[in-house]
């Protein structure tokens, strides 16, 4: 039998294996394995037009890029086309969808009467606290060095706080998983202008409407701020029509697939 010693020795270098296996596994384990981080990850390309609409997708591409297998993106896809913002071609392939000005307009008719309504609730005195981080945020809108992303992300944050001041903070999520057609035409429409300013001016009017209690002007002052975007998506439509769904919306296979 072996002496204690022995054990000893043998007990320490099982465990020194054990530690190296695992921090070895921690190493070499793709970063992105799930399926729900895969589908975050494309989606957040394709709303922020890093994948632009009518790009081809490519499951063997993806799953290089990402480093996991081939499944989870397959389903990344399958749930992205579901959601409208991919499209599935037999005999052709996977395509980001180009924005449907139909669903932009569904989703922000959805958008539109959750936020008015929310504004009906809003008290005399609204909660200090939002007032004050609404305020600081219309300040870091108007920085004059500001990038699209970061406007676009403080424009959520915006009207987000906006629902909060009516106690409705918590329906934002439900507004967000309505919008992806709506969010690419937004940054598309970012992108078009030379400045973010007139965006920042007219969340800042709609507030001084709210905290001024003048509520039929701060309705007026959102509804007009909100539907901004329908002139946006004309004038881009007209310069990259590409961009947009259309009744010939097939893409077709030649030595690449190609939009007709």
């Amino acid at each position: 039998m072996c002496g204690a010693p022995a054990i000893t020795a043998l007990l320490l270098a099982y465990r020194y294996l054990c530690t190296t296996i695992l921090a070895m596994a921690a190493t070499v384990r793709p970063a992105r394995t799930n399926r729900r981080v895969v589908y975050e990850t494309l989606r957040k390309r394709i709303l922020t037009l890093e994948l632009p609409p009518g790009a081809a997708l490519s499951e063997n591409e993806l799953a290089a890029v990402l480093g996991v297998s081939r499944t989870p993106v397959r389903e990344s896809l399958i749930l992205l086309t579901e959601e409208g913002l991919v499209q599935v071609f037999p005999q052709v392939g996977s395509f980001v969808s180009r924005v449907d000005a139909n669903k932009v307009a569904d989703a922000q008719f959805i958008r539109e009467s959750i936020e008015l309504a929310s504004l009906e609730d809003i008290p005399a005195q609204p909660p200090a606290d939002l007032v004050v981080e609404l305020h600081a945020n219309l300040e870091r809108q108007h920085s004059p060095d500001i990038d699209v992303e970061e406007f676009f992300a403080l424009d959520e944050q915006f009207h987000q706080g906006l629902l909060g001041l009516g106690g409705h903070a918590s329906v934002w999520p439900t507004v967000v998983a309505a919008k992806g057609h709506l969010d690419r035409a937004r940054r598309l429409g970012l992108q078009a202008n030379e400045s973010t300013v007139r965006f920042a001016d007219e969340h800042a009017a709609v507030l001084t409407a709210v905290l001024t209690g003048d509520l039929p002007l701060a309705r007026d002052q959102l509804r007009i701020h909100l539907r901004s975007v329908f002139g946006d998506i004309e004038k881009i439509r007209k310069r990259s029509p590409e961009l947009f769904a259309g009744s010939d919306s097939v893409p077709v296979r030649r030595s690449v697939a190609v939009w007709q």
